[in-house]
């Protein structure tokens, strides 16, 4: 897996009703649009959630990452000794990532004996009201650069699907504390200037302008989340986004902002995804939807839809020649097929939607070849037939890698002796991921 969603939140003991007493209600707002991340990070069922804070361990020339196997905490410190945490941590995915960043050479220590910050506490504070059975990783920013605290982000991404986690990322982070004189720092010009220029940012998932603020724009404003932000950008390196803006306020003279990310899939497998829901969900075939690309409404092709959940292969059918009107109706055929007719699985059931990989291939039209010479099983699919005996198998799969080895498998899928010559054909394939 990968992550599968990220969110920017501020973290004010304050909206902690046993902290606030009664002060919470001055920012109402943030408080609903927290409880709203929290469901929905609820029904993504995360095995792991990664959060990046200001206020644990600092580093100068390094980061730092928790490294203890149960973290500890409480909001003593504000008043409510009674608030205390729990938290299991993802050792395995500590230790993956430190291994990634020595490789990349970026500097991250590992730290035992880590309280709980406040920082951590209080997205926790309202995730753990809606989700059990999880685990977090604790990282913490430094003085290193920008573009250090985006690498490490990108390191965090690639440990999570080398380890195949379903993880989400949390990026605690207030924004200017300049807003107001009545607020911590008193007021700035510089702080206005930059929270309506980080709101714009976030909401248009500006990741890149993220890297590029000026340093002194960034230290008269008197931020905290901005380090934390960039790690989070860099969690989605080469990908897009949704950015869903949720709420603002600087009532206190702080800024809060929360905003989520989600990755936007491919339309082909975003029409796979929705027809297999929609079968499993409501058991009715999903209409094709009208605003789709013109290659999908008007172009014809063989399609094959595979499904995987948590790594494994979870159904995988689909057609070497078109039979649909169009390719879009090609892609719903052959996702409710995969995912409730592949005779190696039993159907899909509706608490798994959530945990499926879906690629989507579409084939080229199978060309006659004369030799096996002419293969290449990271470029070409192959097709074997012997009579009425036909056997198919994608190019570029996990663990095939000669010629011989993808023949040998395609023979055996349509029932064809070792031995036996066979027809042989090839195709490539446009795959559309998850």
């Amino acid at each position: 897996m990968s992550i599968i969603a990220s969110f920017a939140v501020p973290h004010p003991p304050l909206i902690v009703p046993e902290v606030g007493r009664g002060g919470e209600r001055q920012v109402q707002k943030t408080i609903e649009s927290y409880e709203k991340v929290a469901l929905e990070i609820s029904k993504l069922k995360p095995d792991t959630i990664i959060i990046s804070s200001p206020h644990t361990i600092f580093g100068r020339d390094s980061f730092f990452i928790a490294d203890d196997s149960i973290m500890e905490g409480s909001f003593a410190s504000f008043g409510a000794r009674d608030i205390t945490f729990r938290e299991f941590v993802d050792k395995e995915l500590v230790v993956e990532i430190s291994k990634i960043s020595m490789e990349e050479k970026l500097p991250i220590e590992k730290m035992n004996g880590v309280e709980l910050d406040h920082g951590t506490m209080v997205p926790l504070s309202f995730i753990r009201k809606k989700l059990v059975n999880y685990k977090i990783i604790l990282v913490g920013l430094s003085c290193l650069s920008l573009r250090e605290h985006y690498h490490l982000g990108e390191i965090i991404d690639r440990a999570v699907n080398n380890l195949g986690r379903k993880a989400v990322f949390v990026a605690s982070g207030d924004l200017s504390h300049v807003l107001q004189e009545y607020g911590p720092y008193g007021f700035a010009k510089a702080g206005p200037i930059y929270e309506e220029k980080i709101v714009k940012t976030m909401t248009n998932a500006n990741f890149s302008e993220l890297l590029n603020y000026d340093s002194q724009l960034l230290d008269e404003a008197k931020e905290c989340g901005h380090p934390s932000f960039a790690i989070m950008a860099g969690v989605w390196a080469n990908k897009k986004v949704i950015p869903t803006f949720f709420s603002h306020e600087d009532i206190t003279g702080v800024g809060y902002g929360i905003w989520s990310y989600y990755p936007e899939k491919d339309e082909y497998v975003a029409l796979a995804y929705k027809a297999i829901n929609i079968y499993i969900k409501e058991h009715r075939k999903v209409e094709l939807p009208k605003n789709l690309s013109i290659a999908l409404l008007k172009e014809k092709s063989g399609v094959f839809v595979s499904i995987h959940k948590f790594g494994r292969l979870r159904g995988c059918i689909g057609t070497f020649l078109p039979v649909q009107d169009c390719i879009g109706e090609e892609i719903i055929e052959n996702a409710i097929a995969a995912a409730t007719k592949d005779p190696r699985f039993i159907a899909i059931q509706e608490d798994e939607l959530n945990d499926l990989e879906i690629n989507v291939d579409v084939l080229t039209t199978p060309e006659r070849i004369m030799s096996k010479t002419e293969l290449n099983p990271k470029k070409y699919g192959v097709i074997v037939s012997k009579g009425f005996k036909r056997g198919l198998l994608l190019p570029d799969l996990e663990g095939i890698d000669t010629i011989d080895e993808q023949i040998r498998i395609a023979k055996e899928k349509a029932g064809i002796g070792q031995e036996e010559e066979v027809l042989l054909e090839r195709f490539e394939v446009v795959r559309h991921k998850n």
